[in-house]
């Protein structure tokens, strides 16, 4: 399933490059919104319908800033950094995904929106999961970008990937090893789960890095993996109680990355599942392929009108 290419050219440093990180458009204000035990950096724009953009690892919500700028032509976007990264608050814990489904629902309550779409990649996909769970009458359709969710479906088969051992990395230990390191550490990952790693430009490169050093930024990054467990069972736990997802899913993989299997995985919880593939992309779709990504995004999240 997880087809993550290993060249030579995919483990090679991206060579600088004149790109910069996108930025949103100057209609988008900024908020930090307190909620359950953290305060939620946010970024809201445009007008219509609510979507919201979750990141994931190795990111914050300024990967979405290509997709934000097209939706807002006639939707209300809202764009958090998940607690403990980007310029959200860090807190010691709550990293699990079910809390974090509540810091979405509190955004949301704060900002007066009943419900909304979710477009989320990779950790994002986890805590769009586990909103969606929770509170299904509050998202009218889901799509979810090149990662599994824990608990479902091949779960465990996933785990045995000799690429996923950063699943298990983490604890003090670990974070004074990457202490000053941090773009040595994420350098791999942006490296190794790009289709062309050098469409990783070295100007978010750097962009990451520094946010990924504020203090407590790794050791959160850290948290969000070493909770797998507890989410797994939680997961497993809503899909007992409450039978697969019913709202319209669309699960994209990157096509040098899990592909169709994102489908495969997203059929064993979600009963209204559309297959996606990004041509031409790894892991970091925004990336790597913005517009394919934000083209097919669209023309899912607008068929709920």
């Amino acid at each position: 399933m997880l087809k993550i290419a290993l060249t030579l050219g995919a483990l090679a440093f991206a060579a600088p490059a004149v790109a910069q990180v996108p930025d949103f458009p100057n209609t988008f204000k900024t908020q930090e919104i307190a909620t359950n035990g953290a305060t939620i950096h946010v970024r809201v724009g445009g007008q219509g319908p609510a979507v919201v953009l979750l990141h994931g690892y190795g990111e914050t919500g300024d990967m979405w800033a290509p997709m934000a700028a097209d939706l807002a032509k006639n939707y209300t976007v809202v764009v958090p950094d998940l607690r403990g990264l980007g310029l959200s608050s860090k807190p010691a814990s709550g990293f699990d995904k079910k809390t974090q489904a509540g810091d979405v629902a509190g955004v949301l309550d704060a900002l007066k929106i009943e419900r909304a779409d979710l477009v989320t990649h990779d950790i994002g996909n986890m805590v769009g999961f586990a909103f969606a769970a929770q509170h299904p009458q509050r998202v009218r359709r889901f799509a979810l970008i090149d990662a599994p969710v824990p608990g479902v479906g091949p779960w465990e088969e996933i785990l045995k990937n000799p690429l996923l051992w950063h699943f298990r990395f983490g604890g003090p230990d670990m974070e004074r090893l990457v202490a000053g390191r941090e773009r040595i550490y994420l350098d791999r990952f942006w490296n190794e789960f790009s289709a062309t790693p050098a469409r990783f430009s070295e100007a978010s490169r750097e962009h990451y890095a520094k946010l990924y050093a504020l203090p407590g930024a790794m050791h959160s990054g850290f948290a969000q993996f070493a909770t797998f467990d507890q989410d797994a069972i939680d997961n497993r736990a809503y899909l007992a109680a409450g039978g697969k997802l019913a709202m319209p899913v669309l699960a994209i993989g990157g096509e040098k990355s899990f592909g169709a299997g994102m489908a495969a995985v997203m059929r064993a919880a979600a009963s209204d599942v559309t297959e996606g593939v990004i041509p031409d992309s790894g892991h970091w779709i925004m990336e790597e392929n913005p517009a394919a990504t934000v083209t097919m995004a669209r023309a899912f999240l607008d068929k709920a009108g």
